[in-house]
């Protein structure tokens, strides 16, 4: 991971200090953690990434929070 760009944190995290999720980018992969662990990060494609977040818009995981 040695091409890995700056960690950018998500427009929805606000002004939270430690309570943020962070990604990253490399040549070929998109790197996800958590600002208060960041030591635990979580690697995949950016096409697996896109078809998880079309599918949580699509409200296909509302039924877990139940």
């Amino acid at each position: 991971m040695s091409d890995i760009q700056p960690w950018r944190k998500s427009s929805y995290s606000g002004d939270a200090a430690n309570n943020c999720v962070e990604l990253a980018r490399t040549l070929d992969a998109v790197l996800l953690r958590e600002s208060d662990e960041p030591q635990t990060v979580i690697t995949t494609t950016p096409t697996a990434l896109r078809s998880l977040t079309r599918a949580v818009r699509a409200g296909r995981f509302d039924q877990l929070s139940r």
